[in-house]
């Protein structure tokens, strides 16, 4: 593997996550604390919880935390699901295993900075960006003729980070056909599943749609459970479960024996989180709604179709870049940039931040955000 670019998106993190006054970029929802996840375990997870040795765990993960996550899906069994610390391990695993040099792969833009970069340090990689002029749509056709013989994989993220769009389900599952029929593996970034605006939109999962599909999910966007790191891959073809669980060996090994816990308890109630925070959502986008309303010389605004992010336009003259570094330095309000999401593989676009609407009580960010530019 070549070595790899600075991750921009964590550089930046870095320097301002745990310093600004106001995280207004975050990516997942509204955490809880342990008494309050601890709470919704039952009697066996309770005592799981309570009588936890420290030792090592199954380099798959716990069997009932993947009994659990086979939940979520229709066609997935537990056998079918490996977990890794985070979702990060899983995309690197999973295109280290996938990929070698001389095949190729297609990646959809914009979207986290390691479904391009790690794919580029193996073989040869095409971009298919979303249309920004047509709210971030998907052109199969662009994605169709961007495959070639060698294509291995096909990388998509839906609801999409940091556009927050969706796709019709009919097209996401066009994409599994079409890389069934031409033995390509469909690897698809699930992780803001079940925090669409209309619950209808949500997508089939990928590994439901096909054998041969990867669904990597985590729980740390929609559940709002970072500090757990664990995220895992579905996929119903045994044979590659065994290679990425023989990859895993040289990275974390295994999870944390209490996150696994708390990770079963969590996904096991995870109706209940995620309707608290659809609830939080929505409670949220007519508080920013009103803050763009306020300023529509400076911002082109639109709320996520699903997700808990959004990329509106910049429209200020002295552009975004210096207006996020300005709203930091001087506010303490900590926006992302969009050379944060900036690609090698097709043009980005220059004039938009991600801001965050899965936190509770946003107002007093947006209330600092507004103060600074009415002083400007």
């Amino acid at each position: 593997m070549t070595r790899l670019p600075d991750f921009r998106l964590e550089t930046y993190f870095t320097r301002w996550e745990f310093t600004a006054r106001h995280h207004l970029t975050a990516s997942d929802s509204q955490t809880m604390t342990m008494a309050e996840v601890l709470a919704l375990a039952g009697p066996k997870d309770r005592e799981a919880w309570d009588n936890l040795a420290l030792g090592y765990t199954e380099t798959f993960g716990d069997p009932g935390l993947r009994q659990a996550i086979a939940g979520m899906y229709e066609q997935v069994e537990a056998d079918d699901v490996i977990c890794f610390g985070g979702a990060q391990e899983g995309i690197n695993l999973a295109m280290q295993v996938l990929l070698e040099p001389g095949d190729h792969a297609v990646v959809l833009t914009p979207n986290y900075q390691s479904a391009e970069t790690i794919p580029l340090s193996l073989c040869e990689v095409t971009g298919v960006a979303l249309d920004e002029r047509q709210d971030w749509a998907l052109d199969l056709d662009a994605v169709e003729a961007a495959l070639r013989p060698n294509t291995k994989v096909l990388s998509v993220n839906f609801p999409n980070n940091p556009t927050g769009t969706l796709i019709p389900a009919a097209d996401f599952a066009r994409l599994a056909g079409l890389c069934e029929e031409r033995g390509i593996r469909l690897f698809s970034d699930e992780v803001y599943r079940g925090l669409e605006r209309e619950p209808d939109r949500a997508l089939p999962q990928a590994a439901d749609l096909s054998a041969t599909a990867l669904s990597l999910n985590v729980t740390s966007k929609s559940l709002g459970l970072p500090g757990l790191r664990i995220g895992w891959i579905a996929c119903r073809d045994r044979e590659l479960r065994a290679r990425l669980e023989r990859a895993k060996h040289y990275t974390t090994i295994c999870n944390s024996a209490p996150s696994e816990v708390l990770a079963r308890i969590a996904i096991t109630a995870r109706e209940r989180i995620l309707a608290r925070n659809r609830g939080i959502i929505a409670e949220n986008l007519p508080v920013f709604d009103a803050f763009f309303a306020e300023f529509p010389e400076l911002f082109e605004w639109r709320a996520p179709q699903g997700g808990c992010v959004a990329y509106p336009r910049y429209l200020g003259p002295d552009g975004v870049e210096d207006f996020c570094t300005a709203l930091v330095e001087q506010a303490g309000v900590l926006l992302m940039p969009a050379s944060m999401f900036r690609s090698d593989l097709t043009p980005t676009p220059t004039d938009r931040f991600r801001i965050g609407v899965g936190r509770r009580d946003p107002g007093p960010a947006l209330d600092a955000f507004a103060d600074w530019l009415r002083k400007r």
